[in-house]
C-alpha cells in the first residue's frame, strides 16, 4: 500500500518535514560520491531551517513527558508486558534527557560556522554552487570520502536529539489508530467527524491504484477528492470511478 499521511496542525507537519529531511540526510551521507555529500549537506541546512521554530523542542519534551506519563497508568497491567512498557519508557527518559541537554539556539553551531553559511546562501541561488563559486566547497568535495562522511557527521550529531524524540512522538501517533476500509464512489468522499479531534490521517491505497488523495479537514467534515497520476497534463484531473482505501486517524 502507498500511504499518504496528512498533518492536521502545524506542529506535526514539522515532525513529519524533520522526518523525511533527517532520513535524507543520511541515506546520501552514507553515499560515496561528492553528488550524494552535496545533497547531505543541503538537507542538513534544511534542518536547519526546519528546526528553527524557538517553542519546538520544548514542544517535544512536553510530548515525551506527555507520553511517559500515559505508559505510566499501565503499570501493573497484566495484559501489558512489562519489559515492552520499560523498554518505551526508557527510551522516552533517555530522548527527554538529550532534548534537555541542548543548550542555546538550535544549529547555532552551524550558524556560526561562516564557511558553512557561505555554500548555504550560495546553494539558495540555482547553479550557485559550482566550482568557481565557492572553490573551497569544491575542494571539500574532492577530499577522501571518509574525510567527508565524518565532517558530515560531526555537523548531523549534535542535532540528532530532535530526530529521536520526532520519532518517538511520530510512531506513537501512527499506533494510535486503526485503519477502516472505505470507497470513494466516483473519486470523491466525505465523512462527518461531527467535532472528533485529530492530528493527522493516513490515506492507504493500492499500489495498482492509479489515485491520487488530496484530503481537506477541519474537525467537522474531512474531503478527500482522488485524482488521476499526472501524465503532461496541465492540471490534475479527477478519477471517474470507485477507488478504494483504507483511512486511519491519528491522535495523541
Amino acid at each position: 500500500m502507498i500511504i499518504y499521511e496528512y498533518p492536521f496542525n502545524e506542529r506535526i507537519r514539522t515532525l513529519l518535514r524533520l522526518e523525511d529531511l533527517f532520513e535524507k540526510t543520511a541515506h546520501f551521507a552514507r553515499g560515496d560520491g561528492s553528488l550524494e555529500h552535496h545533497s547531505a549537506l543541503l538537507a542538513l541546512f534544511e534542518i536547519l531551517e526546519v528546526a528553527s521554530r524557538a517553542d519546538l523542542k520544548m514542544d517535544l519534551i512536553q510530548e515525551l513527558e506527555r507520553q511517559r506519563q500515559t505508559l505510566l497508568a499501565f503499570r501493573n497491567n497484566p495484559d501489558i508486558s512489562e519489559e515492552a512498557l520499560s523498554g518505551a519508557l526508557y527510551e522516552i527518559e533517555q530522548s527527554s534527557a538529550a532534548l534537555l541537554a541542548m543548550t542555546g539556539k538550535i544549529g547555532q553551531y552551524l550558524r556560526d560556522n561562516d564557511w558553512l553559511m557561505g555554500i548555504k546562501s550560495r546553494a539558495a541561488m540555482p547553479g550557485g554552487v559550482c566550482e568557481f563559486d565557492l572553490p573551497s566547497y569544491h575542494w571539500w568535495l574532492h577530499r577522501p570520502v571518509e574525510t567527508r562522511r565524518e565532517a558530515l557527521a560531526g555537523w548531523t550529531r549534535p542535532m540528532l536529539p530532535l530526530r529521536d524524540a520526532a520519532t518517538i512522538v511520530l510512531r506513537l501517533l501512527r499506533s494510535s489508530g486503526q485503519p477502516k476500509h472505505y470507497t470513494g464512489a466516483k473519486g470523491q468522499f466525505q465523512l462527518n467527524l461531527g467535532g472528533t479531534a485529530a492530528q493527522m490521517v493516513r490515506v492507504a491505497v493500492g499500489p495498482d491504484e492509479a489515485a491520487i488523495p488530496e484530503v481537506s479537514a477541519n474537525k467537522y467534515f474531512l474531503n478527500i477528492r482522488f485524482t488521476k497520476p499526472p501524465a503532461g497534463e496541465l492540471k490534475a484531473r479527477s478519477c471517474e470511478r470507485d477507488v478504494d482505501f483504507d483511512l486511519t486517524f491519528c491522535n495523541l
